[in-house]
């Protein structure tokens, strides 16, 4: 696998993807890192690691679709098989979804279709699911379409939210997650298929009608 990440911050998620294939537990290689800020720090990340990095931001562009083929002439350059999206904050073209469909990933910290959504990233997810009030959250990783936070799931994995929890506690507790499940997700083997069942776990069964005499 080719990989192509593309970062907007720190770049934790994409550190994890490092890791993983500097141990050879991911077979992959990253043949660049591109963010839409100059001052992602996953550019540095990538620079520690001799990884290639594109600055392409889409305020150059007239059009999305402009924006979208300065991408691809990037990702052609590399000769890129396959994308993933690290904490990446700028919505992918339609010309590039359609070029990369099935080949391209994002992951999310929760549960979609749950809290997702435009403006839903980073802390804003983990604020809302605490002012809901829900007792779990998690970690999604699916394949992107044209809408944010959409397309099939490849994997899921819950995480509690506790009653005393603050959205700093839980953003750790979820992160810890996500930089095992994204390596995870990308070592499957249908990742170009439309997703894959998720890892919830199952609603328990009705308990059968009790016996009448």
């Amino acid at each position: 696998m080719r990989l192509a990440v593309f970062a907007s911050g720190g770049g934790t998620n994409f550190q994890a993807l490092l890791d993983e294939i500097d141990t050879g537990d991911l077979p992959a290689e990253v043949v660049c890192c591109v963010s839409n800020t100059p001052d992602a720090g996953a550019l540095e990340r990538a620079d520690r690691h001799g990884v290639p990095t594109e600055i392409i931001p889409p305020s150059s562009f007239e059009t999305p679709a402009s924006f979208g083929r300065a991408l691809l002439d990037t990702l052609d350059a590399h000769d890129t098989t396959f994308v993933a999206l690290a904490g990446y904050m700028q919505k992918i073209p339609p010309n590039v979804v359609e070029a990369y469909r099935g080949r391209m990933t994002n992951i999310h910290p929760a549960l979609l279709p749950a809290f997702g959504g435009k403006g839903m990233y980073g802390m804003h997810v983990h604020r809302a699911v605490i002012e809901y009030g829900v007792h779990w959250t998690g970690v999604t990783v699916h394949l992107v379409d044209e809408e944010y936070d959409h397309g099939p799931v490849v994997l899921q994995e819950p995480v509690p939210v506790y009653a005393d929890d603050t959205s700093d506690e839980l953003a750790d507790r979820v992160r810890e997650v996500e930089h095992r499940l994204y390596p995870e997700a990308l070592r499957s083997e249908s990742l170009c298929l439309l997703g894959r069942p998720s890892h919830l776990p199952l609603a328990p069964r009705r308990p059968p009608p009790e016996a009448t005499s």
